[in-house]
């Protein structure tokens, strides 16, 4: 048999074998399908059911839900994560690659030029080349490739999660500074309502001077208040155009806030949410998948100086004016490193030092996921019951500043027990703003901590709704 006709067909083997007989050559090993899309679905990983990104900021009043999805769909944060997980998705095609042939193609034409005549020269060659055995190197580095993929897949998540727990933080504490200012006007204007009525008694002689000059002292300090309280608003909703991935000079309408719904994850025992914490958590996920990422590097370089075995085969072609010559080569090649000055041995030290560096990292990880959720659960647990005390202080201090102004008005209560009453008031209006405040980051926070936070946490997004 001639050597063209058998070494044209085992290239042409090669070629359709490297194509791994697909017809999308630009994803071969469909890696990029393990990537969820940038449009998460509710459950923030699976890819499934994606979420339709809204068009921008709406004219509509922004509701929590709604803050959400564009955050996860327009914050540079969210497209830094996919952007990596996909880089090391292609990662992971090029381990895959090794383990295929490779064939190249080489054609030269040379003018030759001699006193006697003139002449082309041509040659055309094929070079097929496979590694055959080398010790498990594509083993450790298509392992290494996989473990790196499953930590971006799982730094993605986290990513997704502290967006999502930034945007509703954001959200609520937008929400408390308008509270804030709208208490600080019912301040004001109860303080105005006082410096009108000790005016009023001092124009017909039953107050005195001091009384009116301690109610003008009190609305301007009211007035001053209600001016920081609006600066404090501005930036805080500058703070969640940010959250949301848009200019902080975004003019943003806020819908009203609805309770978010009691879930039996956060009636549990701490013990049992930091168990599940631990077995949940992205990021404890993306560092036990560094480990094992960091373990397969140890395989491979105590592979690389292994021996190697490649078979290589190709047909050659060559025409030296009007002589034409044809033929092929196949062998196999046998490399054996015997000495590389112990580059080797400081390759394998490193790469086990870096384990013990990932394990303790990794164990770092864990306490700390520990007392995410022990100080999460406490502060919920506290904000919890701080909503009912403030309720009855709140109660009752209105009704102490109503009998306060009643008596002020009928001349048998003094100025200083009403500017007091109205401090008290004012006072206890934070205090339930703050708490209220506190009561929704926390859930979010302990949500987070747990690795449970996602869209169907929040009001009106109920699990399977997109």
């Amino acid at each position: 048999m001639k050597p063209d006709t058998f070494f044209f067909p085992l290239c042409l083997v090669a070629l359709a074998a490297a194509s791994m007989a697909r017809a999308d050559l630009a994803d071969p090993f469909a890696t990029a399908a393990r990537v969820p899309p940038l449009r998460m679905s509710g459950s923030l990983g699976d890819g499934a059911g994606a979420v339709q990104c809204p068009n921008g900021l709406s004219s509509a009043p922004l509701n929590l839900i709604d803050a959400v999805d564009l955050a996860l769909c327009t914050h540079p944060q969210t497209r830094e994560a996919w952007a990596a997980a996909r880089a090391q998705a292609a990662a992971l095609g090029s381990a895959q690659a090794a383990w295929l042939p490779t064939l190249d193609g080489k054609a030269q034409q040379t003018r030759v030029l001699t006193q006697n005549r003139d002449y082309d020269q041509r040659t055309a060659s094929l070079s097929l080349s496979w590694l055959l055995f080398d010790a498990g190197q594509r083993s450790a580095n298509q392992a290494n490739a996989e473990a790196l993929l499953k930590a971006a897949l799982a730094t993605q998540d986290a990513t997704l999660q502290a967006v999502l727990l930034s945007a509703v933080q954001a959200f609520y504490t937008a929400h408390a500074t308008e509270a804030v200012v709208a208490a600080a006007r019912e301040s004001e204007r109860a303080a105005l309502e006082s410096f009108r009525a000790a005016d009023a008694r001092y124009g017909v002689g039953v107050a005195t001077p001091a009384d009116r000059l301690q109610a003008q002292t009190a609305l301007s300090q009211a007035t001053l208040t209600r001016i920081r309280a609006e600066g404090d608003a501005r930036n805080a909703r500058g703070a969640l155009a940010y959250a949301l991935g848009l200019p902080a000079n975004t003019t943003i309408q806020l819908a009203p806030t609805v309770d978010l719904p009691e879930a039996a994850i956060f009636q549990r025992e701490v013990d049992a949410l930091i168990r599940e914490a631990q077995r949940v958590r992205p990021d404890l996920q993306a560092a036990e998948a560094q480990l094992r990422a960091a373990e397969a590097s140890v395989d491979l370089a105590r592979a690389q100086g292994m021996p190697t075995v490649s078979l290589g085969a190709g047909p050659n072609w060559q025409d030296l004016g009007g002589v034409v010559t044809r033929g092929g080569n196949v062998g196999l090649t046998l490399n054996v490193p015997l000495f590389t000055g112990f580059d080797r041995t400081y390759r394998v030290r490193a790469a086990s030092a870096q384990v013990d560096v990932r394990a303790a990292q990794r164990d770092r990880l864990r306490q700390q996921v520990a007392l995410d959720v022990w100080k999460a659960y406490q502060s919920l647990a506290t904000a919890t019951q701080s909503l009912q005390t403030t309720a009855d202080l709140l109660a009752s201090a209105r009704q102490s500043e109503q009998v306060a102004l009643g008596r002020y008005k009928a001349g048998v209560g003094t100025v200083l027990d009403l500017l007091a009453a109205q401090s008290a008031l004012a006072s206890a209006r934070q205090q339930r703003i703050q708490a209220e405040l506190d009561w929704n980051l926390y859930r979010a926070a302990l949500a987070q901590a747990v690795g449970a936070l996602d869209e169907t946490l929040l009001p009106g997004r109920q699990e399977g709704q997109p």
